[in-house]
């Protein structure tokens, strides 16, 4: 049962039965088979076929959802009782949102520190993607933002406060300035995150707030491709003060912090919300109440 639900999971979320038969490692005629085994125990039909995947039936949205359930407890109970006898082991699985993948080194190295066995898998995610991604099992928890826009059933725990800074060429004119208005960037050539990227949005509102227009010359899901262009063309990106830090040596840039407003966005870790926790979560949520207080 535990094997068909989730290959049932996988081929609701690939919605095709090719793409999810590959993502379980399995023949396509075997995990046609086991929808069809599936559907015969719970005695409905949960996929409209035809000569493709065309959507689940309204039963067979129904069981995705105690699928989930059902799949991660499982995994949860599995977990606890590796936990009970070797501590914790094996990766932990972590989205993070861009613009935070330099602080969450911060953590990571302090959880391994504290759980040598462990392994880690850290993928870039906008909060949609993330909050998906946790939905499905996909990942453990993920590292985003905690205001701003609404989250739905998680825990959170605050990790840090995240304020912007212009990064732009140390020769030019607005380096000269100590500290930056939101509303000095109007006419500057700007670099930002596509508008599917919830700190684009963000700064994208500060910046209108200003009665700048917002029109970047060059839009990236990239900070990388982002700096190349402050780098290579004299233009200004906006980043995250700790995102910005770690291109800031060596390189001829500056970065100016900006103000009025001096805008500030909470980050923190997003976890699933269940009870009880998994051991490895559980951890987690104790190292990151750890590093909000420090």
């Amino acid at each position: 049962m535990i094997d068909r639900l989730e290959m049932f999971l996988a081929l609701a979320k690939a919605r095709h039965f090719g793409r999810a038969a590959e993502a379980v490692g399995v023949t396509q005629p075997t995990l046609s088979a086991a929808i069809r085994q599936l559907e015969d125990q719970l005695g409905v039909m949960l996929v409209r076929r035809g000569s493709r995947f065309q959507g689940l039936t309204p039963e067979g949205e129904r069981v995705r959802d105690w699928a989930r359930r059902i799949t991660g407890d499982m995994r949860a109970m599995k977990e606890e009782l590796r936990a009970g006898r070797e501590g914790l082991t094996g990766v932990l699985r972590l989205a993070v949102i861009p613009t935070a993948l330099g602080a969450v080194t911060q953590l990571t190295t302090r959880f391994a520190e504290a759980h040598p066995k462990m392994r880690f898998s850290l993928r870039s995610a906008t909060t949609t993607q993330l909050l998906s991604a946790l939905e499905d099992h996909e990942v453990d928890a993920g590292i985003g933002y905690l205001d701003n826009e609404p989250l739905g059933r998680v825990v959170t725990v605050p990790l840090y406060s995240e304020r912007y800074v212009a990064v732009l060429r140390a020769d030019a004119a607005l380096a000269g300035k100590a500290r930056l208005r939101w509303a000095d960037l109007s006419g500057a050539d700007l670099c930002l995150l596509t508008p599917d990227m919830q700190n684009r949005r963000i700064i994208a509102g500060h910046l209108a707030a200003a009665g700048v227009e917002v029109a970047p010359r060059v839009e990236t899901n990239s900070t990388i491709v982002l700096i190349s262009h402050v780098l290579s063309s004299g233009w200004v990106t906006i980043l995250p003060e700790r995102a910005a830090a770690i291109f800031l040596e060596g390189l001829p840039l500056v970065a100016r912090p900006i103000t009025a407003p001096d805008a500030a966005h909470e980050i923190g870790l997003i976890a699933p919300w269940r009870e009880p926790h998994t051991p490895l979560l559980s951890a987690l949520l104790a190292e990151a109440r750890r590093f909000d207080r420090d």
